[in-house]
């Protein structure tokens, strides 16, 4: 029994699904997927841009007499508005077409960084408020994410086509540390602003061409295909989409399922904004890198999780239709299993003391945490599909609050060392 299916039950794992075969080739809805990763790409791409520009500041060969209270301003302003629209994200896609709220936040947040460079040049200030507008605009893409597979993944593919949508979020680091590195040693360091910015308006045009709210609205999708989306999603895409009165706060509140998704993001988040923020830092201080260097270095571990995540995603869903094991014990397996590993490497992190054991390490422990995609951060359509984009909004907003305290903790952890994550004084 799913979660629509009574009025407010408390929320619980679902493992019976429709057990049918696609007899279609599969283009549209992966082209979906496409197009959705291509957009996480470049979301995550444009947070890369600022910590190369600290690194050119830090040659002095841009003279910007920040205080490391104000790197830290600067570094946490995007997570500030990241954190406010994740919920409001959730309902705004449910109560509009959740592929106009992805490009739209895509576009707004492309043209936001067109404006940083300027905003560097004048104060502060300004810089902190423009990153905390990206943040704004950027803080539905989650929700509006998951709002999009409710309509568009099969119960049996949700695990791949949510997985090769976040890997764009993964690639997105892989492509914007050395991107924005060879951008800024070749050229400058305003040049990844302005190259992300445009890429994003670019990426726009594509969406509103390629993407569509539901199935059926889509021009050139197959019969068979479209028949096969709507057998297998059933009933529940025809009820009345989620509002604040209708949607089951109690049971959400209760719901012991919701909880670990949400310890699970706020700790994957952790590390991750850990790494966007700081690896380069870390590899150039400890290691005296170029900073080409640790844009290329540092994109190594990355690269292996954007494999792992789509990977897992079509392991998992092999492991669920052939009936191997139920999908509660897949989610816990892929889940823990990540975590673990990567808990143990960063383990060795902390105490390896050459260059190549340091990113070996780091491109492991990374790497095995992509299996957890296919657990907490997919589990979300599982216990509740109809409230999908909502879960995702609380779990990822209470995940965001780790990008907010991740450069407190680190400026306090680091403050007064000579070397380490280069921020000290």
């Amino acid at each position: 029994m799913s979660f629509e299916e009574i009025e407010r039950p408390p929320l619980r794992h679902v493992d019976k699904y429709v057990r049918a075969e696609c007899p279609c080739i599969k283009t549209t809805r992966f082209t979906i997927a496409l197009m959705t990763c291509l957009g996480f790409i470049i979301s995550f791409g444009m947070r890369c841009n600022m910590g190369m520009a600290k690194l050119q500041f830090e040659n002095g060969e841009v003279k910007y007499n920040w205080t490391v209270a104000m790197e830290s301003a600067v570094d946490s302003s995007f997570f500030w508005g990241y954190l406010v629209t994740q919920v409001p994200g959730g309902f705004l896609a449910s109560m509009y077409p959740a592929n106009r709220i992805f490009g739209t936040a895509i576009a707004c947040s492309s043209f936001l960084n067109l404006l940083v460079p300027g905003a560097m040049m004048l104060h502060p200030t300004v810089v902190i408020l423009v990153r905390v507008l990206q943040g704004l605009v950027e803080g539905v893409t989650y929700p509006a994410c998951h709002g999009i597979w409710r309509f568009w993944a099969p119960p049996l593919e949700r695990s791949r086509l949510a997985t090769m949508a976040f890997s764009g979020s993964y690639a997105g680091v892989v492509i914007g540390m050395p991107m924005s590195g060879i951008l800024t040693g070749w050229i400058s360091w305003h040049a990844p602003f302005y190259f992300y910015g445009l890429m994003g308006c670019l990426w726009y045009c594509f969406w509103l061409w390629l993407s569509f709210e539901k199935p059926r609205q889509h021009p050139t999708i197959t019969v068979k295909e479209l028949k096969y989306i709507e057998k297998s999603l059933g009933e529940s895409v025809q009820l009345p989409m989620p509002t604040i009165a209708t949607t089951p706060w109690r049971a959400m509140a209760t719901s012991m399922p919701v909880y670990a998704i949400i310890v699970a993001n706020f700790c994957r988040s952790w590390n991750f904004y850990l790494l966007v923020l700081y690896q380069s830092a870390y590899l150039k201080h400890s290691f005296d890198f170029k900073i080409e260097e640790t844009g290329i270095l540092g994109a190594l571990p990355h690269l292996l999780m954007t494999i792992i995540v789509p990977f897992g995603g079509m392991l998992a869903d092999y492991l669920r239709r052939s009936g191997i094991m139920t999908t509660t014990n897949v989610r816990k397996l892929f889940n823990c299993g990540g975590f673990g590993l990567e808990g143990l490497f960063f383990l060795v992190v902390a105490h390896v003391t050459s260059p190549m054991g340091a990113v070996t390490a780091l491109t492991l422990g990374v790497a095995f945490s992509g299996f957890a995609i296919s657990g907490y951060n997919v589990n979300h359509l599982d216990i509740a599909p109809r409230y999908a984009s909502i879960l995702m909004g609380m779990s990822n907003g209470i995940g965001t609050i780790a990008g907010l305290i991740c450069p407190i903790a680190i400026d306090h952890l680091t403050r007064g060392q000579v070397s380490g994550m280069g921020f000290s004084n």
